[in-house]
């Protein structure tokens, strides 16, 4: 797990130099390094394009900023950190005295140290962000002000990758790639989403499984609009943000609050005895909101450390690779993983013998338990199995009625359909 762990930090501190926004090569550098880890299917959507209420913007992209000093030092420089330009702020090549530039200042006065993360995608506008003590040091006088971007037509660009099933049904994992040198919000999301998909195509899961790396609400939206035709395959979705901090998890439920995610999630979490906290949806947050819009209404819940707005550094220049640990990705992912363990197994079975309890033992089903340190157990749960399986319960109902371990549960399942007493 550490190893793993390690790795995914390691592509966070690779991902993190990178100036990223909701469009550009920001964002196509950024998916070029993921498509290292995981093949990626690249989409590009032209500026304009009428994606459900929205209009695809215009295409961002920026070489080089700056505020320099009478004297030419620059005084804040979009090289040491893509957070000091406003996001999407348009061309500027001035010199102005103080009092002018700071209408156009972003600072936390509360950590005077810190870095703001602010944009303005969709109002024309520019601006620098900058450290309040950085401020506070600047006389008055004259400064050079450069920001030297452009604002075109272009595209719009996301990234699927897709882990073949055994079925068509589709689990829906998602994660934005929109922010600049943010690590928690949302480089550890990209990691450890990665990481599982490494992990999955290994395996030959049930379901199939499908990857999306796109900007935060355009992104999404884009997405639903492009594949509106096909949405009735995503049974199941879950959203990765704030992965990587040493908070407890938190699992945010779908609109609908029972989905089969959400209760699998509950279940995993409860059962690992991690700490963890389980909130109600709101319409608020990350790509969750789109997914479960009602139109949509996707069983698609989000997982994270500590929340959004929830920690002091989100947003700030604080989010940097130190603030998030291999450790809390290593968790994050183990979580995910058996979640979707529990998720590829979950199964409705019926009794072939309904009639009276059938007898386990001359099927060998009793001698199969033989020297097993759990064998009350497992059979305990092939009984459970046996009384529930009437195409009405699942395996995880079983599970939470006889507060047995899903996986106990699930492997009584299997060696019972193995010896013909009941299908799925």
């Amino acid at each position: 797990m550490t190893t793993v762990g390690h790795q995914m930090h390691a592509l966070v501190e690779r991902l993190y130099p990178l100036c990223r926004s909701i469009t550009g090569d920001g964002v196509r550098a950024t998916l070029e390094i993921v498509g290292e880890y995981v093949p990626l299917r690249v989409h590009e959507v032209p500026t304009g394009t009428q994606v459900l209420d929205w209009t695809v913007p215009q295409e961002w992209n920026i070489r080089d900023a700056y505020i320099a000093d009478s004297a030419g030092n620059r005084v804040v420089d979009f090289a040491a950190s893509s957070l000091h330009v406003l996001g999407y702020s348009v061309p500027v090549s001035a010199t102005m005295p103080l009092a002018e530039l700071r209408g156009h200042l972003h600072t936390l006065p509360d950590h005077p140290a810190w870095v703001p993360y602010r944009t303005s995608y969709y109002q024309p506008a520019w601006g620098f962000c900058l450290a309040q003590e950085t401020l506070d040091a600047l006389p008055d006088g004259e400064y050079q002000v450069r920001i030297d971007s452009t604002l075109a037509d272009g595209h719009l660009t996301y990234a699927e990758h897709l882990v073949p099933g055994q079925v068509a049904d589709e689990v829906l994992v998602s994660c934005h790639v929109c922010h600049p040198s943010l690590a928690n919000d949302n480089l550890a999301g990209i990691a450890v989403a990665a990481f599982l998909a490494r992990a999955l195509a290994e395996q030959t899961p049930y379901y199939t499984y499908r990857f999306l790396f796109a900007p935060g609400t355009i992104g999404a939206v884009t997405w639903l609009a492009r594949n509106a035709e096909r949405i009735d395959r995503v049974k199941h979705g879950l959203v990765l943000a704030c992965a990587g901090d040493r908070g407890q998890l938190t699992y945010k439920q779908s609109r609908r609050g029972d989905a089969e995610i959400d209760r699998v999630l509950r279940h995993v979490l409860r059962a690992s005895q991690r700490p963890h906290r389980i909130v109600e949806f709101t319409p608020y947050g990350y790509d969750e909101r789109q997914f479960c819009s009602p139109g949509f209404d996707l069983g698609v819940g989000s997982l994270s450390r500590t929340p959004y707005a929830g920690y002091p550094e989100y947003h700030t220049s604080a989010d940097n690779p130190d603030f998030v640990s291999p450790e809390a990705m290593a968790d994050t992912l183990a979580v995910c993983r058996e979640a979707f363990a529990v998720l590829d197994r979950n199964r409705r079975y019926a009794n072939l013998s309904p009639y009276g309890e059938p007898q386990l033992g001359r099927r060998g089903l009793y001698d199969s338990l033989g020297g097993r340190s759990d064998a009350k157990q497992a059979e305990m749960a092939m009984l459970w199995v046996l009384s529930l399986s009437d195409g009405e319960h699942s395996l995880l109902d079983i599970a939470e009625r006889s507060a047995l371990p899903f996986d106990t549960v699930a492997a009584a399942a299997d060696a019972l359909h193995g010896a013909g007493l009941i299908k799925a």
